[in-house]
């Protein structure tokens, strides 16, 4: 079976030039990336400010292929349509429950892949974390594999909503200690299960925010 890596040299090709421009233009630093696990599969669930979040979270593990789930209306263009795909992006119909979209995404995880999300489902208006959304829950459930709770920090200020230009703001990403699947499956077997799953991924994201000052 052919690596992540192998099977998206693009991927590869575009993480190269993207962590030179976040070392340059917003003196990025990685922390805790040896919580994501090496070879097998894994999520990493992320709070979500900038449409930078995605690259910071992947040139963060530089031996991980990090894959997303895209909204379908980011295929509008014919390069998007080409690139999207040419690194793993999965698309995601958000106007449905996109069972298909889910299944996949399980598929990727239990086949040893790493899988990006962003439990809010999209980037906040304010700066400030959101509640997460149901179905992650669910996916992370299902799934069975160890969960890293990620914080981006730095993405709102150098690219918020509605941003033409990226500012030469500090990005920094901190990973944490997974969450296991014991302790997911722990609080699956409970009533509203799945909302407290995605409450306790929330909560470890939170507790990776920075204060002020933080090296």
């Amino acid at each position: 079976m052919k690596s992540a890596a192998a099977s998206f040299p693009v991927y590869r090709l575009t993480r190269v030039p993207s962590r030179l421009l976040l070392n340059v233009w917003n003196r990025f630093a990685a922390h805790g990336s040896v919580h994501v696990p090496p070879t097998a599969g894994g999520v990493i669930a992320s709070n979500h400010a900038s449409f930078l979040d995605p690259p910071v979270l992947g040139v963060g593990i530089p031996g991980r292929v990090v894959r997303f789930l895209g909204r379908d209306t980011l295929y509008r263009s014919r390069f998007m349509r080409w690139y999207l795909p040419a690194i793993g992006v999965v698309p995601l119909d958000r106007s449905r429950g996109d069972i298909g979209a889910l299944r996949k995404a399980i598929q990727l995880l239990k086949g040893g892949e790493v899988l990006g999300l962003f439990p809010e489902g999209t980037r906040t208006t304010d700066g400030q974390l959101q509640p997460p959304k149901g179905g992650i829950g669910f996916l992370i459930a299902k799934a069975g594999v160890p969960v890293v709770p990620a914080y981006v920090d730095g993405t709102f200020l150098a690219f918020p909503r509605h941003s033409h230009r990226i500012k030469p703001a500090q990005i920094r990403v901190f990973y944490g200690p997974p969450i296991q699947p014991a302790e997911v499956a722990a609080l699956a077997g409970q009533d509203g299960g799945y909302l407290k799953i995605g409450q306790l991924v929330m909560d470890r994201i939170t507790a990776l925010k920075p204060s002020a000052g933080t090296p």
